[in-house]
């Protein structure tokens, strides 16, 4: 049994989010056939994408935003004109008020805000403190417009969070964690990252986790929220009517990321030539703005008067003016490149196996990756079927959203609000959506194991037994955690703690909980 529950405890920490508690015998389960239990996951397709009441699509919440920004505005500006006329006295008599934020500063600061103020039910108006006064009746204020925004932001969150909670075993959602990560935008651009940072992983990346890799990065390229996040939008030919015009170049923020992290990586063979060539290749690759005037708002298109004209060389082929289709096929050749396949089935592997992943894993997945033109699915089952994947220590530290995720199942809490899980994130450094750079959040020990990150995941799993603790036995938990794959360590750590709090908390930062 023992060797059946360590198998359970690598099938569910390597490629998942470790066991729920409560009912659901996840450890017994992982423990008949430990292989079978991951794999089961990648034979239902559909489960991997995900569609929750109230969540839309990338057009719809384009034209939200717009709509968004342009209340704002107006709402700003009925709040200028809106002051009664005694308080325009004269310059000399009265200096003049500071009454409002400029419009940038102050929808960054609403979109900024993680959780929406309302007052109480029963807060003292100001009208009711002196019922006797005789004044004359005030403006009324601006309606302020509804922060569609972080509402979005929010019920993307919760929808996540949901699905990552009640998964079986959680590898697709490890999967989408993944790629979501490898192809990252950060919500933290501005407005329209933030309310396309959802909807770009449920149409970019989740359609295509168990798909083709070609499929997946033209996907993610064409995407709004990708051009947004890098730019692409400011990006002209120079030699196009509307380089001609405007007297504006290339941006090769996307060409050069494309490159660099999504596909051939450092020392794939590339050179400054050939970015600045999928710079121009990309050229009209764009987003339909708020007047609508390419497209539906918020729509990608392909804007011919922005495309550089003219065939282009690209890693020694030459790519003929075909427009569109001249930076889809580029993509495609791109995708096939052999460095491709050696970037991404080391980092693959490093991420679910080891920060130095195993030669010889990476040389067979880079075979499958090559082999299958790029199957996704196939690449995932290779890993699972490989022995490595089993055969090595526990000894990846698992991120802050792992670790927040694995404790939420453990503790068999479905989030009904995101709050917690979000602002545990921004404390922990892996704000949701939110990398710091375009190379999104790091994959090694040496990023989530620093003693300053542990004291804060035990500051978080001391709250966590504050709140729960008195009402759950941890002893009971281990079991479902690794029953007699745990240390004697833990074990005895557990048993030993002062209260049931102290437990609890002591089990969430074992190893078993920590380590995948």
């Amino acid at each position: 049994m023992a060797r059946d529950s360590q198998a359970a405890l690598v099938a569910l920490n390597r490629f998942g989010f470790g066991a729920r508690g409560g009912a659901s015998g996840d450890l017994v389960n992982a423990s008949s056939d430990p292989r079978g239990f991951v794999k089961a996951e990648l034979a239902r397709a559909s489960g991997v994408l995900l569609e929750a009441p109230g969540l839309q699509s990338t057009q719809q919440l384009g034209q939200a935003v717009f709509a968004y920004q342009d209340q704002v505005k107006q709402a700003r500006e009925a709040a200028k004109t809106a002051a009664p006329a005694e308080t325009s006295a004269p310059t000399e008599q009265k200096p003049a008020l500071r009454r409002n934020l400029s419009l940038n500063a102050a929808a960054a600061e609403i979109a900024g805000q993680m959780t929406e103020a309302k007052p109480a039910d029963n807060a003292v108006r100001p009208e009711a403190m002196q019922p006797n006064a005789v004044a004359p009746p005030a403006a009324k204020p601006a309606p302020q417009p509804l922060n569609v925004i972080q509402k979005t932001f929010r019920a993307e969150a919760l929808a996540r969070l949901q699905r990552a909670t009640l998964a079986e075993c959680g590898f697709t959602e490890r999967l989408v964690v993944f790629w979501s990560n490898h192809f990252c935008i950060s919500a933290s651009k501005g407005e329209l990252a933030r309310i396309w940072a959802g909807a770009f992983e449920r149409e970019a990346i989740r359609p295509h986790v168990l798909g083709r890799f070609p499929d997946m990065l033209k996907a993610v390229e064409q995407h709004p929220a990708m051009l947004f996040f890098l730019d692409n939008q400011q990006s002209l030919g120079p030699d196009s009517r509307a380089g001609q015009n405007r007297k504006r170049g290339l941006n090769e923020n996307l060409a050069r990321e494309i490159m660099e992290l999504h596909t051939l990586g450092v020392g794939g063979g590339y050179t400054q030539e050939d970015v600045t060539s999928l710079a121009r290749i990309i050229t009209g690759w764009t987003f339909a703005g708020r007047q609508g005037q390419l497209g539906p708002p918020g729509s990608f298109v392909f804007n011919t008067n922005a495309h550089q004209p003219g065939p282009h060389m690209l890693l020694g082929k030459t790519y003929e003016p075909t427009g569109l289709a001249q930076g889809e096929a580029a993509l495609a050749d791109i995708a096939r490149h052999p460095s491709t396949a050696n970037f991404i089935a080391t980092k693959f592997v490093r991420h679910f196996v080891a920060d130095d992943p195993p030669p010889a894993l990476v040389a067979r997945l880079r075979d499958v990756f090559v082999r299958t033109d790029g199957d996704l699915k196939a690449l995932a089952v290779a890993l699972v079927d490989s022995d490595e994947a089993w055969q090595a220590p526990l000894t990846k530290m698992r991120s802050p959203y792992d670790f927040l995720v694995a404790s939420g199942r453990l503790l068999a809490r479905v989030p009904e609000d995101p709050s917690r899980y979000l602002n545990g994130l921004n404390l922990l450094g892996q704000p949701l959506w939110s990398p710091a750079g375009p190379n999104g959040f790091p994959d090694t020990n040496a990023a989530w194991a620093a003693p300053e990150g542990m004291k804060l995941r035990l500051d978080i799993a001391a709250q966590i037994a504050a709140r729960l603790g008195n009402n759950i036995d941890p002893i009971d938990l281990l079991e479902f955690v690794a029953a007699d794959a745990a240390s004697i360590e833990t074990r005895r750590t557990v048993e030993r703690a002062e209260s049931r709090q102290q437990a609890l908390a002591l089990l969430l930062m074992s190893p078993e909980m920590q380590r995948r």
